[in-house]
C-alpha cells in the first residue's frame, strides 16, 4: 500500500505538488470514490483509480526496450548531448527513468530503461549471469586462437579482468563480424577484449539482453514497453 499522491506522481509526468492539486479539487476517485486525501494510501494492483473519469493501468515499475542510434549517449540527462531517456514518448515516460546498463556513443542496439533499481542490479551483477549478446564488425579476421583466448577471459595490461566470453563467427568477409556474449560491462569491454587480440571494433551493435531479442520492428531510435512474459527472458539463465 501507498500513498496515492506519491503513486500518481509516478506514472507520469504530473509533479507531486500538481497531483495534489487535482486530488484536492475531486477530480480523482479510487474505486468509484471521490478522494480528496492525497494521503490515502491504496494498492496499486487491486483499487481503481481515475482521473476526470478515465481510469489509469497503475503501474510500480515501467520497463522499456529502445533501438539506440548513435550518437546518443545512456545517461539520464546530459548537458551537451540527447540521451537515450529523451527518446522515450510522452505516455511511456515517467520521473526517474534511466539506462540500465550503458553503450557508448558510438554504439547501437538494444537498451533496457526502467525506474527499478533492484532490477537494473539484478540484470547488471555479473554474479547473476545475464549475458549481453553482441554482433561486432571487425577490422580484420580472427584466429582460432584469438577466439580461444577471448572465451577464456583476459587479464589486459594494466590489470583490468574480463572474464571469459562466448564469440561466434556470423559472417566471414573482408571486415568479419561476430556475435560476443558477455556477463559483465566494463568500461568498452568488448572493444578492449577484442584490441587484445590484435583487432579493432569496427561496427557494435547489441543484440539481446539475457535471451530477449531486440524487436526487429524497432527503428532506430524507437522504443517499446516490455512485457511481463519478456522480462522473465531477461532474467533466465
Amino acid at each position: 500500500m501507498e500513498r496515492l499522491d506519491k503513486i500518481l506522481a509516478s506514472q507520469g509526468t504530473l509533479s507531486r505538488k500538481d497531483v495534489k492539486e487535482i486530488i484536492k479539487k475531486g477530480r480523482v476517485t479510487v474505486n468509484g470514490n471521490i478522494v480528496k486525501d492525497s494521503a490515502v494510501k491504496i494498492d496499486s494492483e487491486k483499487d481503481k483509480v481515475c482521473i476526470d473519469g478515465e481510469c489509469l493501468t497503475l503501474k510500480k515499475h515501467i520497463y522499456i526496450m529502445l533501438n539506440k542510434p548513435k550518437g546518443v549517449v545512456s545517461a539520464s540527462e546530459s548537458d551537451t548531448d540527447e540521451t537515450v531517456v529523451d527518446l522515450v514518448p510522452e505516455e511511456l515516460f515517467r520521473k526517474g527513468l534511466f539506462p540500465a546498463g550503458r553503450l557508448d556513443k558510438d554504439t547501437t542496439g538494444f537498451v533496457l530503461i526502467t525506474d527499478d533499481g533492484d532490477f537494473a542490479h539484478r540484470i547488471l551483477s555479473p554474479k547473476n549471469h545475464i549475458f549481453k549478446t553482441y554482433l561486432a564488425r571487425l577490422e580484420h579476421s580472427l584466429t582460432k586462437s584469438d577466439i580461444l583466448m577471448i572465451e577464456s577471459g583476459i587479464t589486459l595490461a594494466d590489470g583490468t579482468v574480463l572474464k571469459e566470453a562466448k564469440v561466434e563467427i556470423i559472417e566471414e568477409s573482408e571486415h568479419p563480424v561476430v556475435q560476443i556474449m558477455i556477463c559483465e560491462g566494463k568500461y568498452h569491454q568488448v572493444k578492449r577484449m577484442f584490441a587484445a587480440a590484435g583487432n579493432k571494433v569496427v561496427e557494435l551493435h547489441r543484440s539481446m539482453m539475457g535471451d530477449l531479442a531486440l524487436d526487429d520492428n524497432l527503428n532506430p531510435g524507437e522504443c517499446r514497453e516490455i512485457t511481463a512474459e519478456e522480462l522473465i527472458l531477461i532474467e533466465k539463465r
